[in-house]
């Protein structure tokens, strides 16, 4: 009838906003498949390799304060060597992830061929060098003699084994890149069995010592190197790939590799840093800060775990050219790395009043570790905001910016660390200023890059 007032119906878009959410929602699920498909099997293998040192550091700190305080130093080096040259991976995955989503398979495994070559002559040179430079190093650190001693007797054994560890980091870049994790898993499980089982017979059996903690190790590390070659090996003929080293891949690993070898460098300085600052609270506080250490690779370790699919999945997207995708692959990876660490934290803070007797009998090192562990857990969270956002643009190839932003990054933490030891904060002062300072400017400097679209270039190098 005139005059009438017609009932108002829902909004013209309504009808179609709700496809649109389920449409939303269907496309996150399958994200998140993709992510699990790849992110925990890479947990698995990158939360066994942090259990070498583990397992080494829970056997040997029941030998005394000294024996652990030794370990401790050693590993600072040798993780320092490893870390600059962790490149091989991080160089191999986005490079075969790209030639992969590009279509071009044959390439991509001629990549991952070159980089094992790479890691195995770097690897050779590295541990000839060790060899002369092995007590100067440790002489570095500011301790006891009988701790220098026992340093550089488990180094000395260890460089032994880094050709094959970077054989191994090489080869798991390979197949990162070619979207396996589930291989690395299996190899890596074996490996912890196996240098568990071998290193308490060293150890302890034979009394070997902190030398045949190194030693079983070392045995471990060349067996899965063997493995990986003859898993990389048969890739190759699958797919007509050549066995030989390139010159041109080998010149591409080292121009990438170049900008990533100064980003690690400036991670190992600060971990360096840290280690000495805590030398110089003594034995105990040494020994307490590197069981802490240990606690926070193996952490890191499992958030990484997303920045192992980030690295995949961002490289294989922009090797199709669809940046849509990296878009969504990076947000839906930094809401679940923030929530992946804030569950680990929490159960770090849980576990803190127990962990000390798993590590150790020194009763100076149990008081000490607890604070530790708990000023530990509140910066967890904000780690995993910065492992994601460091995959992420690792799988972009932006290792240039890396490279600067890890510089920046050092420059602004030298000076908290020595504000912070110069106040006698303690160990967990220290630690304050390693997990919420170090890490909170290596998350500004993720996240300003991280909000462009600058490194979002697309094709298959």
């Amino acid at each position: 009838m005139p005059g009438d007032v017609p009932v108002a119906g829902p909004p013209p878009t309504s009808a179609q906003e709700a496809p649109d959410r389920g449409q939303r929602r269907s496309g996150r699920r399958a994200l998140d498949r993709e992510i699990l498909r790849l992110a925990v099997p890479a947990l698995g293998a990158l939360v066994a390799e942090p259990l070498f040192l583990l397992t080494d550091t829970a056997m040997i700190g029941h030998l005394g304060a000294v024996p652990l305080a030794g370990v401790g130093v050693a590993g600072v080096v040798l993780q320092t060597a490893i870390g600059l040259l962790v490149f091989l991976a991080y160089a191999t995955t986005p490079t075969v992830a790209r030639r992969l989503g590009a279509g071009d398979r044959t390439g991509a495994v001629r990549a991952g061929i070159d980089g094992l070559w790479t890691a195995l002559l770097l690897g050779v040179v590295l541990a000839l060098v060790g060899l002369v430079t092995a007590r100067p190093l440790v002489g570095l650190f500011d301790t006891t003699a009988p701790v220098v001693d026992a340093a550089t007797t488990y180094l000395t054994v260890s460089l032994a084994g880094i050709p094959a560890m970077l054989v191994v980091v090489a080869a798991t870049g390979l197949l990162r890149g070619l979207q396996d994790t589930r291989t690395p898993l299996v190899v890596a499980t074996v490996g912890f069995a196996a240098n568990a089982g071998l290193n308490a017979v060293l150890l302890y059996g034979l009394g070997w010592g902190v030398a045949g903690s190194a030693a079983g190790t070392v045995v471990v590390q060349w067996g899965m190197a063997v493995v990986y070659v003859v898993i990389a090996v048969r890739a190759a003929r699958a797919v007509g790939a050549p066995l030989r080293p390139g010159l041109a891949g080998l010149g591409r690993t080292a121009r990438s590799g170049a900008w990533l070898l100064v980003r690690n460098a400036s991670l190992r300085v600060a971990m360096i840093a840290t280690v000495s600052a805590a030398a110089g609270l003594g034995v105990t506080g040494l020994a307490t800060v590197q069981i802490a250490l240990t606690l926070f690779s193996t952490l890191a370790f499992a958030l990484d775990a997303l920045a192992i699919a980030a690295q995949a999945m961002v490289g294989h997207a922009l090797g199709a050219g669809d940046a849509p995708r990296v878009r969504a692959v990076t947000g839906r990876l930094v809401v679940l790395g923030i929530a992946s660490g804030a569950v680990l934290g929490a159960a770090l803070a849980l576990l803190a009043p127990v962990l000390a007797p798993v590590f150790t009998s020194d009763e100076g090192v149990r008081a000490l570790l607890p604070g530790v562990v708990l000023a530990m857990a509140v910066g967890v969270p904000l780690a995993g905001f910065v492992f994601v956002l460091d995959g992420v643009l690792l799988g972009a190839g932006d290792a240039r910016y890396l490279a600067v932003a890890g510089v920046v990054n050092v420059v602004a933490y030298l000076p908290l660390l020595w504000w912070t030891t110069s106040a006698g904060t303690g160990a967990v002062g220290l630690w304050l200023a390693f997990g919420l300072g170090y890490v909170g400017v290596r998350a500004l400097t993720l996240g300003v890059r991280a909000v462009g679209s600058r490194w979002q270039v697309t094709g298959a190098s």
